[in-house]
């Protein structure tokens, strides 16, 4: 790389114009990069759901999941499905292969279950596919001190919203929430008998009153016109006074109300509300829209008293939040390297000279984002953070080789040139390994790709613009800043080369200390258990209350709003948001739920303490007995993210899936660590069953006369104040108790009779909820573990179920969070492997030897030691971003090995290896120290401060790099070394005999 060097110095105008070039072009890359909270990644799933109001689970199982399962079955890159039948709704997910292209795989998945023929009464499924850009900029909770009024409600509707629609960047608000109106007609069965009305004349009350027709063109008055015929029911006065016989008008048989119909129920802080979307166009900037909607929301509280809008999440303050961290992160890498340079080096112009790369190797490296269509997001950013404590080490390394060359020899611009040249293909081949280490995340597929990838890019583009810097800029500011600079030459330590020469010389109890602490951290690491990310600094919590089905609704929402108010005086809550039921607008997110279950959201103050919050909810379960009350992180892409551990139980005999079931809950209850066990088949709802003696009456007309009874009929739609409203026949009959039902008299071709002459009633109890894996019928074993243990929980369960004997054709699968976790572990695992053998395959390049880059590889376990010495001094649980930072201590600690080497190489064409190795390791010590000291201080500000919700930067991945980075320097000058001359020893002793004979030799020569 010597003739980029050299090129500089031709060109100094150039390089001139190039680095003010490339800060202009940074800074405008910086305005106009789209700055979003995630990058752009599919979810590789399919949700259907499907709304079915008044049908029970296995209706729901038997006309709607099994059509669904069965139609998408031959859809292209299916890997699973798994399906959820329940009271009213149903849900398929269609899991995908990675590699599948998502967009098509839905469209498949719509086509295919198009031709579906649904029961009546059950809507129209919606089908959705998740990804990162349909994360809404801001989810607003709206309500109003007195309510959602409908004056209220249309103030949302027709100012709020608009106001909102017509900001610059949106490109769309939803309004979800609003309450249905609908007029209730309670019916007096006396009064019905009396008037002689029959249930007919009711089922027909609104036919033919509301008509506009035309009959047609006529002449009137000599003038030609269209003949009209317009009626309309328009008020509640005008239905009331409907007849229904010559003597009866419609409010002569009972009460007629307006009432409001809550698909589900939905409240902010305890006040009913209702919920806008807000999503931005495609290439706005997160920031500007998320000020600009911020602003409105502002003004709109200010004019509106009465209304209280609050914003629930905000992706655009996440996204300021990382822009100030990186910005944090920069300004304190600049400061600790400046003061490691000026420590070691004690000249302020030297220390310019090294800073100046961080400002311009990001400068290019947003330029370099920009086209190639990276954005600005927690990912890239988290990049940026990572990599400034490393973008100074190859300008240290340059600017410390001339500054100790220039000690001996006059300041020239030979000298810079011949100074940089010692150190370029060190500085070069170990950015190159660093970003070889990055670039294989390209190889994992699918969302971990989709996350990975723009991170890697953010790396590779600020190491290798380092590189260049440090190749150009630097010597040319060299040979210009250091004239007239006064530079000690500096001893090597006499001390660290007699330790040395020591160890050179006593290799076997070097390497035996070596080798014990190593298989002593791997062995601690192996025992160690591995936890679910860190809770504390969460900005969500998910809390979930569920009852059994056969609890009552209202007593189920009781206690939710029991829960609720308790959420709302802890101090860490800013809002409690509540959501519970059904409705199309939930359904079209995916999202379906049991009628007894309440879905609370926490949004937790900022600097609150996120975990004792959800500590403190899961003590509380004593207080909602019957009920499981669970509470994890909500991920703002994913939600909940859950620390349980589940098997699924699959089979065609039910009978044999309960057994083995209860066998699993009994080996499971004898673990430790797990705090809940729940069986999806606990959830059962009692069904009573009329069997109708066919020789006493027709089944279909009986059912018919149930269900008119028992159920509310729609009658149609009439426009009240302008809007369509439902009109509803409410049950004639609301039966409490066995008696009742049997004592229902219907007719029959013999004229009126009892209930129970006509059939045997009969009450069982069946699940209320039945899941499908692959079609077949499947129970699931859920235990909620304790997040700082997952993966030792995990293995716990693996070898309690491992001797259960399963009967034929039943099959036990596991996952959860230790699955999960270790999915994402074997994955990084693997893109270790293929980064250290590509290191390596560069070194053999660079060096042109096995032996040399196998020394340099040595560093990788003495790395291993400091990262788990680190996390158990911290007592930081390892998890998936301290796997992450373990991949990029690879990249970061052979660096300094390569210095190492490379000096050692050099210096073998004049000396013995001996002494080529003790003078490399003394004069590379001091950049070594350098590089090393000035990342380990960028790292610091991670494990202080606190990690953005979505960032793979985390206080454990900077434990892992700091430790790692610490223990792999002290013994990378030790260790590398010793490696290094055993690799050589043959050579190496013949060096030394034949010194030693040669001094001998001298020595008698002399006497």
């Amino acid at each position: 790389m010597t003739w980029l060097t050299k090129w500089s110095f031709k060109n100094k105008a150039a390089v001139g114009l190039i680095v003010v070039m490339a800060l202009v072009f940074g800074w405008i890359s910086y305005r106009s990069l789209p700055m979003e909270f995630m990058p752009e990644a599919d979810n590789p799933l399919v949700t259907v759901t499907v709304i079915g109001p008044g049908q029970n689970a296995k209706s729901m199982e038997e006309y709607v999941t099994r059509p669904i399962e069965k139609a998408v079955a031959t859809v292209k890159g299916k890997k699973e499905i798994l399906s959820t039948s329940g009271d009213g709704y149903a849900k398929v997910d269609v899991y995908f292969q990675s590699k599948t292209n998502m967009k098509d795989a839905t469209e498949e998945v719509s086509q295919a279950i198009d031709p579906i023929q649904y029961p009546k009464g059950v809507m129209e499924p919606f089908v959705l596919q998740l990804n990162t850009s349909m994360i809404p900029i801001s989810n607003v909770a709206i309500s109003f001190k007195d309510g959602l009024t409908e004056e209220n409600i249309k103030l949302a509707e027709e100012l709020f919203v608009p106001e909102l629609q017509g900001l610059e960047g949106v490109s769309n608000v939803q309004l979800y929430g609003r309450p249905n109106s609908q007029i209730s007609i309670n019916a007096d069965s006396n009064k019905l008998l009396q008037q002689g009305i029959t249930f007919p004349q009711l089922m027909g009350l609104l036919q033919g009153h509301n008509v506009s027709a035309s009959i047609g063109e006529q002449t009137i008055d000599g003038q030609s016109g269209n003949i009209n015929v317009l009626s309309s029911v328009n008020s509640l006065d005008v239905l009331k006074k409907l007849p229904l016989s010559d003597s009866a008008l419609l409010g002569d048989i009972g009460s007629i109300t307006l009432e409001r119909d809550f698909e589900s129920i939905s409240r902010a802080n305890g006040q009913e509300m209702l919920l806008a979307m807000i999503t931005k166009e495609a290439h706005a900037n997160a920031v500007d829209v998320g000020k600009k909607v911020q602003e409105k929301l502002d003004e709109l509280n200010a004019q509106y008293e009465n209304a209280q809008i609050s914003v629930i999440i905000n992706t655009s303050e996440m996204v300021v939040t990382s822009i100030n961290s990186m910005l944090r992160e920069v300004l304190l890498g600049a400061l600790f390297a400046t003061l490691v340079i000026l420590l070691f080096l004690r000249n302020f112009r030297a220390t310019l000279i090294t800073v100046i790369s961080i400002p311009l190797s990001l400068a290019v490296t947003l330029y370099l984002l920009n086209i190639s269509g990276v954005s600005l997001n927690i990912i890239t950013l988290g990049g940026v953070a990572v990599a400034v404590g490393r973008l100074v080490d190859d300008s240290i390394v340059v600017i410390e080789n001339i500054y100790r060359r220039t000690a001996k020899e006059p300041l020239s611009s030979g000298l810079v040139i011949q100074a940089t040249k010692e150190v370029a293909m060190a500085i070069t081949s170990s950015t190159i390994t660093t970003v070889a280490v990055f670039l294989p995340m390209g190889l994992l597929r699918g969302s971990l790709q989709d996350f990975l990838l723009p991170f890697a890019l953010t790396i590779t583009y600020s190491l290798i613009t380092s590189l260049v810097v440090a190749l150009t800029v630097v010597p040319l500011l060299s040979s210009w800043l250091l004239k007239n600079s006064y530079m000690k030459e500096s001893a090597p330590s006499r001390h660290f080369t007699g330790f040395l020469n020591w160890n050179l010389s006593h290799k076997w109890v070097t390497l035996t200390i070596a080798f014990v602490i190593f298989m002593s951290s791997i062995g601690a690491y192996i025992y160690m258990p591995k936890g679910a990310m860190d809770a504390s600094d969460a900005g969500y919590v998910s809390v979930q209350l569920k009852y059994p089905n056969d609890v009552p609704v209202q007593e189920v929402q009781e206690k939710g709003r029991q829960l609720e108010q308790d959420l709302m005086s802890q101090e860490q809550s800013q809002l409690v948001v509540l959501q519970s039921g059904n409705s199309a607008e939930g359904a079209k997110w995916g999202n379906v739920m049991s009628s007894t279950m309440i879905d609370l959201i926490v949004v937790v103050k900022e600097g609150a303490d996120a975990q004792k919050l959800i500590d403190y909810v899961r003590s509380q379960q004593n207080e909602y007995e019957g009920a499981t009350l669970t509470a994890n992180v909500m991920s703002v892409m994913m939600g909940s993210s859950s620390t349980t551990e589940y098997i699924d139980i699959v089979g065609d005999d039910p009978d044999a899936i309960r057994e083995v079931a209860k066998e699993v809950s009994d080996k499971l209850s004898e673990l430790s660590g797990i705090e809940k066990i729940s069986n999806s088949n606990e959830d059962t709802k009692p069904v009573f069953t009329f069997n109708i003696d066919p020789t006493k009456g027709n089944a279909e007309e009986i059912t018919s006369q149930l269900g008119v009874m028992l159920n509310p009929i729609p009658l149609g739609q009439i426009k009240v104040d302008g809007t369509e409203t439902s009109v509803i026949l409410e049950p004639m009959l609301k039966p409490v108790k066995k008696e009742d039902l049997e004592g229902i008299q219907l007719m029959t071709a013999s004229g009126p009779v009892s209930m129970k002459d006509l059939a045997q009633f009969e009450v069982t109890n069946e699940p209320s909820m039945l899941y499908h894996k692959d079609g077949q019928n499947y129970l699931r074993i859920t235990a909620e573990i304790n997040p700082k243990r997952v993966s030792e929980i995990g293995e716990n369960i693996k070898d309690a179920t491992a001797s259960i004997k399963l009967p034929e054709g039943v099959q036990l699968f596991a996952g959860g969070a230790s699955v999960d976790q270790g999915d994402d572990f074997n994955a990084l695992g693997m893109t270790a492997m293929v980064s250290i053998g590509l290191v390596y395959l560069i070194m053999v390049l660079t060096f042109r030897t096995l032996r040399a880059p196998l020394a340099i590889m040595f560093s990788l376990p003495l790395a291993a030691i400091g990262a788990v010495v680190g996390l158990l001094v911290s007592g930081v649980t390892p998890d998936f971003t301290a796997m992450f930072g373990a991949l990029m201590l690879i990249g970061i600690v052979v660096t300094n090995a390569i210095v190492l080497i490379d000096r050692i190489k050099h210096n073998e064409e004049q000396m013995t290896i001996r002494e080529a190795i003790l003078e490399a390791a003394s004069t590379r010590m001091r950049p070594i120290l350098m590089t090393a000291i000035a990342t380990i201080c960028a790292m610091i500000p991670l494990v202080i401060g606190h990690s953005e919700q979505g960032s793979i930067v985390s206080q454990s991945l900077a434990i892992v790099v700091i430790g790692g980075l610490t223990a792999a320097t002290v013994l990378t000058l030790v260790v590398v070394p010793v490696i290094y001359e055993l690799l050589y020893y043959r050579k190496s002793a013949n060096q030394r005999k034949g010194l030693i004979a040669k001094t001998e030799v001298v020595t008698e020569i002399e006497a």
